[in-house]
């Protein structure tokens, strides 16, 4: 299972430069009044300095890391759900992307236009909110439609499913009306698979993208105070509000940062404006936390590859991520922690030390498990 995550923001706000460092893919920058038609996407392995230690130690044919989709679409502006721009031919493009990422504008530029001629981050976030919510109010009315024609014609052996849709669309309908979104609403697990045919974006999880100039990067790396600052800190109030996550990115600097290859040079041009990681990395830890995402290892002389499940997933349905026969004909997993085969540098130490585990259908699979399955068709 891959991410995939979506990327909206209004124009200038420096989205696509972002997207281009995150994916390493080139993409098309055009300014507010005019819009490219076509999204960009991008897919970018998942940084993670374990897998790069267990091809260390087990030293593979080839290392297989797990990745992430990155969708970049057309820059949003107010009537965008209404056709203003491309409308809805770009905003169906994020309909079934995993999260979303917002990128708002945190930084002071005279040559770069605002498409309000001002900066002011609660409101570009209203802007993007209301629109995406008008794009879910629409999707609403036709999924409405279908249920009460069902009503109307279909047997009553429908009518149940059909009268479970209306009345969770009745529960979300007034939120959507006031700008709000979906995943506000309290939904059962039943309701909510009522209407996952809708794919409602507004009831992805949302992940605000903080995009600062140099001088707000080390603001808030160092706990200085200045106009980006500021506008981050109008970030967080809202997306604490919500219950979001914000990562703080300068985009000019991910863009810059991407051009090198060596790695010493690279971490030291990050130390240089005192990060630790890069804004990939930590773009795809504030995702992977808002999903409730995992990974898990499998190794040997061949290959060693990580791999994406959701927590709590058990065993036969991690091992479905690797081939749904791995699933089906599931017997039993072996397994260990990644923790240990540092330890103990090889398999066989790690069954000396009693650290060997032969698991079942019930296990949930954990962070950083290493795991060999077995199974019969």
């Amino acid at each position: 299972m891959a991410l995939n995550c979506g990327i909206v923001g209004l124009p200038n706000s420096g989205k696509t430069t972002i997207f281009s460092a995150l994916s390493s893919v080139p993409a098309e920058t055009t300014s507010y009044q005019s819009y490219n038609k076509n999204p960009n996407i991008g897919i970018a392995n998942v940084p993670d300095a374990r897998l790069a230690k267990l091809s260390g130690i087990f030293k593979p044919k080839q290392t297989i890391p797990a990745t992430v989709e990155f969708i970049d679409v057309a820059g949003l502006v107010k009537g965008s759900s209404r056709g203003e721009g491309l409308g809805n031919q770009f905003l169906a493009h994020i309909r079934e992307v995993g999260i979303i990422a917002h990128v708002v504008r945190c930084f002071d530029n005279p040559n770069i236009l605002h498409v309000s001629d001002k900066i002011d981050p609660e409101s570009d976030i209203e802007t993007i909110n209301i629109e995406l919510a008008l794009a879910d109010l629409g999707t609403m009315a036709k999924r409405r439609e279908r249920a009460e024609h069902t009503l109307k014609v279909k047997a009553k052996a429908e009518h149940k499913a059909a009268e479970t849709v209306l009345a969770v669309l009745d529960k979300i309908g007034p939120v959507l009306e006031n700008g709000g979104a979906v995943r506000s609403v309290e939904l059962s697990a039943e309701e909510k698979a009522a209407i996952y045919d809708c794919h409602f974006i507004t009831a992805k999880p949302m992940l605000y993208v903080c995009n600062v100039d140099e001088e707000g990067m080390r603001a808030v790396v160092e706990g200085g105070s200045n106009t980006g600052t500021a506008y981050v800190q109008a970030v967080k109030k809202q997306a604490a509000a919500e219950g979001s996550r914000v990562v703080v990115i300068c985009g000019k600097f991910e863009a810059e940062l991407i051009t090198i290859e060596d790695p010493q040079e690279k971490q030291a041009f990050l130390e240089e404006l005192g990060l630790k990681e890069s804004a990939l990395s930590s773009l795809i830890h504030a995702a992977y936390g808002l999903l409730g995402l995992r990974t898990f290892f499998t190794t040997g002389e061949d290959e060693c590859r990580a791999w994406t499940i959701y927590a709590g997933e058990p065993a036969p349905k991690a091992a479905r991520a690797i081939h749904t026969d791995f699933e089906k004909g599931f017997i039993k997993a072996e397994v260990y922690t990644y923790d240990d085969i540092v330890k103990y540098g090889t398999e066989a130490k790690i069954k000396e030390a009693g650290k060997f585990r032969i698991e079942g259908k019930e296990y949930v699979v954990q962070d950083g498990d290493v795991m060999f399955f077995k199974f019969n068709l």
